[in-house]
């Protein structure tokens, strides 16, 4: 690999720091604005009977929701940039040569990684939601009642410091390739996105399939904006199930989302 060069210096840390800040948020605005376009703006009315709630968004809510995700975007520019710092200084478990492990490590890493970021999320959240840490850390996020692919990274600045702290600690302990760990981000903030749609786009019975049954959607999430104490999940519902934290309106707005759009009744009917 061509010599890079050394990110701990003032220099090369701000550099590396607007790097990463150009790609999470072009990562951000790909997927959020392709997302926005398909559901919201191309033939809107199309996924009308899988949208979860059909209130009115907020007057200027998409444009806060992006100026939140911009400092959450700039913390986790600096996280990445510091993990740049201590992965050239030998501290972390970072590789780039796909051949430093067994092959059958890579999808394994990425599993396990996922797992303990999930692990990790669920109980942080539990915690953001005590009264005396949710006005402070935790409301910015629930300003969005109604919320959309842009809620996916507003974060008040203390929330969005949390977040960006587990990958780089993880990547202290956990070998991961270069490419796994990119593969995770976008997992990550396509999730985000997925589960912040307001809109079910998986298919019905999902909620049933030997699958589908540990993944969050939209419905899922959505249910955790209205009634607070249910839902805390990121990427799977395992923890929910485990700690009877799962809404038992889940299941049932879930087969409403996704059954078969009433046809409306003709006018003058």
């Amino acid at each position: 690999m061509e010599q890079l060069p050394d990110f701990s210096q003032p220099l090369w840390f701000i550099v590396a720091t607007v790097v990463v800040f150009a790609v999470v948020v072009g990562r951000y605005f790909l997927i959020a604005g392709l997302f926005h376009v398909i559901f919201y703006r191309y033939k809107p009315g199309r996924w009308q009977h899988r949208k979860i709630n059909h209130r009115d968004y907020k007057k200027g809510q998409f444009r806060k929701e992006v100026q939140w995700s911009m400092i959450t975007a700039a913390l986790f520019a600096v996280a990445g940039a510091g993990t740049a710092v201590l992965w050239q200084k030998g501290y972390t478990q970072l590789y780039d040569n796909v051949h430093a492990y067994p092959l059958w490590w890579l999808p394994v890493s990425l599993i396990i990684a996922m797992l303990l970021h999930e692990t990790y999320y669920y109980w942080l959240h539990r915690w953001m939601h005590h009264p005396k840490i949710f006005r402070i850390v935790h409301k910015v996020h629930h300003n969005s009642n109604i919320t959309s692919p842009w809620t996916a990274f507003s974060f008040h600045p203390l929330e969005g410091l949390l977040q960006a702290l587990f990958l780089p600690a993880l990547l202290l302990v956990l070998p991961m390739h270069l490419y796994v760990l990119i593969i995770q981000l976008t997992l990550m903030t396509f999730s985000s996105v997925v589960n912040h749609l307001d809109i079910e786009v998986y298919p019905k019975n999902f909620h049933r399939h030997f699958l589908g049954r540990w993944l969050i959607g939209a419905t899922h999430h959505s249910l955790h904006h209205k009634q607070f104490k249910y839902n805390y999940g990121l990427y799977f519902t395992f923890w929910d199930k485990w700690k009877n934290t799962e809404s038992p309106l889940y299941a049932k707005l879930f087969e409403e989302k996704t059954g078969p759009a009433v046809p409306k009744e003709p006018a003058g009917k």
